[in-house]
């Protein structure tokens, strides 16, 4: 009866061009009338009985069962005293509310309405016969989405509707879901040579579905018999179950190293600007992770001021959290480091105090408590390539970001008169000051520079962590590490360092654990200093010879 009900709209069309018999006539209001004693009777009836209500609503074709069966899974159906069953826009509290079968608007309160209930067993009908229904969608991705579902309780029923839509259905990927999932019903069939057709044709799925379907054929009982009686289909699974690991974990390197790859971009964003001031003026900013941090608390208060515009609000942080972190960057080397020029300890000492001001001025402000910063609708949810390899949309779009800013800083420094000015000072002081350049202001917009890129990695880092005083301080020591190892002042270094590091860490992570990963990266760079003291890429010139 419920194939009935799903086949029957895919000839409505044909249906609609015969001329109405007196039968037509009569068996519509009939089926009317069943649909409404249906959905009546559910709010009293058993959670059994409602099931078999659920399997007739379903088969009954009308317009209406569609979205009462989907209120009834969301906990949105309710019933008057009066009999009525009416549906809620929202979940659990009867708000807006509806007639189920007419859909006109009830005026109805809360006190006058109680909800029906469900149990897992009816939601688990419940879902199954809305895939069915939606097995009939003009839209591909809802029959597959349907298919998807179905194929979570294969049963015959289910197995009889997918057989019945496979010869109707246009769409090559639902085609090939639906096969999938035949296959799987197949694996039950009490005849060999079927079930050693499904294995064959699901070893090159790589879905969990699959997956969990054919591992039990490879075990054995308690009593140490096979699961699986014959050795041909047993022969089979094995090997398929071996080619979905083998392909899965190929997947899962693809995913490591996608993960390795975001965080050498955060590692990136977060030494770039520590490599600008470092390598133009020798300064060992220890307050570097703090400008990070004034960046993150720019965006939660860019989201704060704009709460209902929130891809709007992060997108204006960027420029914002520059500005910020660039000024208090300059205002450090004008009141600070200008002092302490040629005299590092001091000046390491210095910014180390400053770093514990600015975040005790932060707790001050925001209170010690971290702050959540909202992700935008567009960086929401992953990239899904297949059932063993999604990527993240924050991570993925903050990749793209490193790059952006990489290629913007790379071109502000080989086009621009600042650029210029800036190479030349990194290169041999003496000279650019001989030459005419006013190396204190170089100085001052250096450290601007690399502290405004500081807060914008800020930015960054606040899609993927919550914001705290104590941000920057997880970010510092790394950021040191990823300058030195590139070369000091080399942003093509920086780039291949903090990657590198990156990539090698979360390789690490499976086999070593996340602490020990980052002591094997340590010791590997002590050991690379040793070789190479001024890094992979060494600064040229006169100055950085000498």
């Amino acid at each position: 009866m419920l194939l009935l009900g799903i086949v029957a709209p895919l000839h409505a069309e044909d249906a609609a061009t015969a001329a109405p018999t007196a039968e037509t006539a009569q068996t519509a209001p009939a089926a009317a009338q069943g649909f409404a004693a249906w959905v009546a009777a559910l709010p009293e009836a058993s959670y059994s009985e409602k099931a078999d209500l659920v399997q007739q609503i379903a088969a009954s074709g009308d317009p209406a069962a569609a979205p009462l069966l989907r209120a009834l899974l969301e906990n949105r159906l309710f019933s008057s005293t009066d009999g009525h069953v009416l549906i809620s826009k929202t979940e659990g509290e009867p708000q807006a509310l509806a007639d189920a079968v007419s859909g006109e608007a009830s005026n109805l309160s809360a006190d006058d309405v109680k909800k029906v209930g469900t149990n897992n067993s009816l939601r688990k009908t419940l879902k199954a016969a809305i895939a069915q229904l939606s097995l009939s969608d003009k839209d591909a991705a809802v029959r597959l989405a349907a298919v998807r579902e179905m194929m979570r309780s294969v049963d015959d029923e289910s197995t009889a509707a997918l057989r019945a839509h496979r010869e109707t259905e246009t769409d090559a990927r639902v085609r090939s879901a639906i096969d999938i999932g035949l296959a799987l019903a197949d694996l039950a069939s009490s005849d060999a040579d079927t079930r050693l057709a499904a294995v064959k044709h699901l070893s090159g799925d790589i879905s969990a579905d699959a997956y969990n379907a054919l591992l039990p054929l490879t075990s054995k009982n308690d009593d140490g018999s096979d699961v699986e009686p014959d050795a041909r289909v047993r022969s089979a699974a094995q090997m398929a179950v071996r080619n979905i690991e083998g392909k899965r974990q190929i997947y899962g390197g693809i995913e490591t190293l996608f993960f390795g790859l975001s965080l050498g971009s955060v590692l990136v964003l977060a030494a770039i600007g520590l490599a600008i001031t470092f390598g133009v003026m020798g300064v060992i900013n220890m307050a570097h992770g703090e400008l990070i941090m004034l960046g993150a608390y720019t965006a939660y208060v860019m989201q704060q001021l704009m709460p209902q515009h929130i891809a709007l609000a992060t997108m204006l942080s960027i420029p914002a959290a520059f500005c910020v972190s660039g000024l208090m960057g300059v205002a450090i080397e004008r009141g600070i480091v200008r002092f302490l020029y040629g005299r590092p300890l001091e000046t390491l000492l210095a910014t180390f105090g400053l770093s514990l001001i600015l975040q005790q001025l932060v707790r001050s402000i925001f209170s010690p408590l971290n702050r959540s910063v909202a992700t935008p609708e567009f960086m929401s949810g992953s990239l899904t390539i297949n059932d063993a390899l999604s990527l993240t949309y924050n991570r993925l779009y903050i990749v793209i970001f490193m790059f952006i800013v990489f290629a913007a800083l790379l071109t502000l420094l080989k086009r621009t008169s600042l650029g210029l000015k800036v190479r030349a000072v990194s290169q041999n002081r003496a000279m650019a000051r001989a030459m005419g350049v006013r190396t204190e202001w170089v100085d001052a917009a250096t450290f601007g520079l690399g502290s405004g890129i500081a807060g914008v990695a800020g930015v960054a880092l606040s899609q993927l962590t919550n914001v705290g005083p104590n941000l920057g301080q997880a970010y510092i020591i790394d950021s040191f590490m990823v300058v030195v190892f590139g070369g000091v002042g080399s942003l093509w270094g920086t780039l291949i360092s903090g990657m590198s590091l990156g990539v090698v860490n979360k390789l690490l992570e499976p086999y070593a654990g996340a602490v020990m990963a980052k002591i094997l990266v340590l010791v590997f760079l002590i050991m690379f200093i040793q070789k190479r003291p001024r890094g992979l890429f060494p600064q040229k010139g006169r100055a950085a010879e000498g």
